[in-house]
């Protein structure tokens, strides 16, 4: 199995002209994490932009709308199998991010062969027939070990054998900055006819863990996404007797606090309280009573806005949609950060190798200049 293991921005109305923009089309692009992070990366005059983007939630879609520059004839709100890939715009590369509920370690594990696990196939499909010169796809870590094995070398060998050279990494992306200890795959592919060694980024030496005590710091109440929860008195009384880094099995209950469980499971991050000395756990989308990621001192569940801060989405990045709605949209997301470094590592491939774009000369829209700026502050080298 070919899987190396390692080791926030927002977009703004605005425009700028780059000689080297690379066009990028996307599926299952969620409400728009790596599409955030591709949008920040940067090299001299260089960058990426999407033309166009499918996803069949609405919310999400609404999501992308509101916050990222796109056109609206762009945005293809559909099931994935109801696009024609034939009549999209040409593109440089391919993002996709295909859904993981079938390889979860949390989920039933159904692999390829269940109603999402499938889904992959469309993204190989979207290469065969597009042939762009470039794809990054993602899915949770547990994607390597599902079906024994046999799912992840299925999916890497469909990439390949449609023209390209792929690599595939695990990134820990608490070992990249981000403050929440959240493990994915990464399948970076070039087409075969390029020649391209891509060498996934590796955590810098010395890079600090940032604690969620940190990500969450002067938090404005009248944020935006930052209704809290009504927690139940039992709930309170329960979290009042957990102590931060504990969960619900772990923790010393009194008996009419404690858990009443039909089978023997205890899933770890059941009304698990965040150590503020360390990263978060992982942000997840959805999930009952117990799942909603607790805070190490107050006895409730996180906001949508915090948990948008450890998925490293900025305050004025709004999303739309009902509250448990915005919950999925923000756990399903790659962090944008991470996704950054991730697109940055593309980038300076592309340049390295004087892969040239499909069209010179764009205008890439979304960013001020002094938004500008600071991606250039905070270009990973």
């Amino acid at each position: 199995m070919q899987v190396t293991q390692n080791a926030d921005l927002p977009i703004r109305p605005g425009t700028r002209t780059q000689k080297n923009l690379y066009c990028i089309g996307e599926l299952f692009s969620g409400a728009g994490g790596m599409v955030i992070g591709a949008h920040s990366a940067r090299s001299a005059n260089s960058g990426f932009r999407h033309v166009w983007v499918n996803d069949i939630d609405e919310d999400a879609c609404n999501t992308l709308q509101q916050n990222i520059s796109i056109s609206k004839d762009g945005v293809f709100r559909c099931k994935v199998q109801e696009l024609d890939f034939q009549a999209l715009p040409a593109i440089d590369g391919l993002v996709f991010g295909f859904p993981c509920n079938d390889f979860s370690v949390v989920g039933d594990r159904k692999g390829i062969s269940g109603e999402y696990g499938v889904l992959y196939h469309f993204g190989v499909q979207a290469l065969k027939e597009l042939k762009p010169s470039f794809f990054v796809a993602e899915n949770v870590g547990g994607l390597a070990s599902s079906g024994q094995n046999k799912d992840y070398n299925v999916i890497f060998d469909s990439l390949t054998n449609v023209g390209y050279d792929v690599s595939c990494h695990k990134y820990k992306f608490e070992e990249y900055g981000i403050p929440q200890t959240r493990h994915r795959l990464i399948f970076v592919g070039f087409r075969k006819d390029l020649n391209v060694n891509f060498q996934h980024p590796l955590p810098k030496a010395g890079t600090k863990a940032k604690t969620c005590k940190e990500a969450l710091a002067n938090l404005p109440e009248d944020a935006p996404n930052n209704e809290r929860t009504k927690q139940a008195p039992s709930v309170v009384e329960r979290l009042r007797h957990i102590k931060p880094g504990e969960n619900a099995f772990t923790a010393d209950l009194p008996d009419h606090l404690k858990l009443k469980l039909k089978s023997n499971a205890k899933i770890s991050q059941i009304y698990k309280r965040l150590r503020p000395d360390q990263p978060a756990y992982t942000v997840t989308g959805s999930g009952g009573g117990g799942t909603h990621v607790y805070h190490w001192d107050e006895p409730r569940a996180l906001t949508n806005r915090e948990r948008a801060r450890l998925q490293t989405f900025s305050d004025d990045f709004i999303f739309s949609g009902s509250k448990e709605s915005v919950r999925k949209q923000i756990g399903m997301a790659v962090p944008p950060d991470g996704a950054r470094i991730i697109f940055q590592a593309v980038l300076e491939t592309l340049l390295e190798y004087s892969i040239p774009p499909l069209h010179a000369n764009h205008t890439l829209t979304g960013f001020e200049s002094s938004q500008i700026e600071i991606l250039n502050e905070t270009d990973p080298k």
